[in-house]
């Protein structure tokens, strides 16, 4: 079973299951010492003596891993926050660190994709039975006796059994899941950021966002998409790389010109906000996408219910990056809208259509049923599936269709899944998905033990803890600064009327009343005590 795909289910953890998994790790253990004992033997010089076997207990590994923390990064983002957000240590699943460890600990590179589930079937085993029912049922005193992030954070109430339960689970995860304002507000900060140093180099560029951000569609660790157009010989690619660097705006070893891509960019990782950014230069059908995205959710609202659940199942298991063969975004929406598009039942792009059984459905048609091998998907002309053999015939510079082959509906003949080579792994996932949840909301599930308490969706969907104090991080920064300039806004009608008064004065009482800043503390204490007084007095009415 492939960790990044799959974890235990609650009814298969118990006695047995430990027992097992402890003779698997065993067997693991004892097959790991034999190969590299066998490597030290090949690789030892002829005519040396024999070579000593490794010791279980000596405690001198070969680190895995490569900093990307440099001392001069550390001072920039010292520099630039107050409050820096939680690191990989706050993040990170609770373990006992011994103190001849300290040093590697430091060096750790923190973690690419907060959101990966990667290793959760060990955080498992070692839950205690019977531990994390309370704060499943949201018995907030009870949960936190136990202490335990269960890591469906949008389960706050018990559903109905069955695919009921699962779409109305669905719904809650959509509201959880959704972009906050606040987390507007700091993308944009974060897009001004980037958008002044590409104006300080080119004034007449224009800077315009694209993508999932664009849309709305974003989850909380999504990456920002920004093109710039302007007027070059050949892309400045590394001007602008040099100028990011230069101006402290990214971590200093997260900027990636990828040069040789299909669409050359620019990666990179906010050095304050920990947002990866990707800029392109001069690409059009960027921007035409998300305005056919947006299209598109107008005429099937279920979409974008079935894009966000889809979008945290890939992300979490590392298969939503086309730079590393997965499904990206633009793709996924695609196949959601063809789904749609040539779905048999006519009320499934309806409204009030049950999210449960379409989400189902759809690991069903491309986790099953679907011939990746002799079968592409196109969108226009109200959708419709195309052989392969006929599409090779109109292929752009001789390519052949992939093995995903998603007819760009914005450019025909060019291939938007060519290089999601993953597609196969990812099918693999779709299918353990339709396997778990027909299993969930199947007449027998309501016999497994503590059924009700139990998360439907949180059998193929998890929320990292990484992520939720990300999520709370970001809640406190930039939800505080909402809340300061609305209570500024409030009290605006007030300073106004005694800024116009005092201009009514002599010019010497004008002065003085508006050098004298704690004249509108003043105004704005008694604002909030007079609204402190109706708060008073609309309870005790109650």
């Amino acid at each position: 079973m492939d960790p990044r795909i799959a974890w235990f289910q609650p009814e298969q953890l118990g006695p047995s299951n430990r027992l097992w998994m402890q003779i698997w790790e065993t067997t693991q253990g004892v097959r790991n010492l034999y190969f590299h004992q066998e490597q030290q033997q090949q690789s030892a010089p002829a005519g040396a003596g024999p070579v000593s076997p490794p010791s279980m207990y000596r405690a001198d590994p070969q680190p895995d891993f490569l900093p990307l923390e440099s001392a001069n990064n550390q001072h920039n983002r010292s520099r630039h926050q107050t409050s820096p957000p939680p690191g990989a240590a706050a993040w990170a699943r609770p373990a006992q660190v011994e103190p001849s460890a300290a040093t590697a600990v430091s060096n750790k590179r923190k973690r690419d994709n907060k959101a990966s589930t990667f290793g959760l079937n060990y955080s498992l085993l070692l839950r205690p039975p019977g531990q994390g029912r309370a704060l499943a049922l949201g018995n907030e005193p009870a949960a936190r006796a136990e202490s335990l992030y269960t890591g469906t954070p949008w389960k706050k109430r018990n559903y109905s059994q069955g695919v009921m339960g699962l779409h109305e689970e669905i719904i809650d995860f959509y509201k959880y899941m959704s972009p906050r304002p606040e987390e507007e507000r700091m993308r944009m900060e974060v897009v001004n950021r980037i958008e002044n140093v590409i104006k300080e180099l080119w004034p007449n560029a224009d800077v315009q966002i694209f993508g999932s951000f664009k849309t709305g569609l974003y989850l909380p660790t999504s990456d920002i998409d920004l093109v710039v157009f302007g007027k070059w010989e050949t892309l400045p690619l590394w001007t602008l790389e040099e100028a990011l660097r230069k101006h402290n705006v990214a971590d200093e070893n997260s900027v990636k010109v990828l040069d040789k891509a299909t669409v050359p960019i620019i990666k990179l990782t906010d050095c304050f906000t920990e947002v990866k950014i990707d800029i392109s230069f001069n690409v059009q059908n960027g921007v035409k996408a998300a305005q056919l995205i947006k299209d598109f959710i107008k005429k099937y609202p279920v979409l974008p219910y079935l894009v966000l659940v889809l979008k945290q199942f890939l992300l979490q298991r590392d298969l939503n990056e086309v730079f590393t063969g997965g499904i990206g975004s633009y793709s996924l929406f695609l196949m959601a809208v063809s789904f749609l598009q040539l779905h048999p039942r006519e009320d499934a792009c309806m409204t009030n259509a049950n999210y449960g059984v379409l989400l189902i459905e759809f690991f069903e048609l491309y986790g099953r049923h679907f011939n990746y091998l002799k079968t592409g998907i196109r969108i226009k002309d109200g959708g419709s599936y195309v052989a392969k053999d006929e599409v090779q015939k109109s292929m752009l510079d001789g390519y052949r269709p992939s093995m995903l082959y998603i007819e760009d509906p914005l450019q025909p003949g060019n291939d938007v899944g060519r290089s999601s080579y993953g597609a196969m792994q990812v099918k693999q996932a779709f299918d353990y998905a339709y396997v778990v949840l027909s299993h969930a909301v199947s007449p027998i599930a309501k016999y497994y033990p503590n059924n009700e308490m139990e998360s439907i969706l949180g059998r193929i969907i998890r929320v990292t803890q990484e992520v939720a104090a990300y999520r709370d991080w970001i809640s406190k920064q930039w939800g505080m600064q909402s809340r300061m300039e609305s209570s500024c806004n409030v009290c605006r009608p007030l300073w106004h009327c005694c800024t116009t008064w005092s201009w009514q004065t002599t010019p010497v009482q004008s002065h003085k009343l508006q050098s004298n800043t704690w004249l509108s503390d003043v105004i704005y204490i008694l604002y909030l005590h007079m609204q402190t007084q109706l708060v008073r007095q609309q309870v005790y009415a109650v």
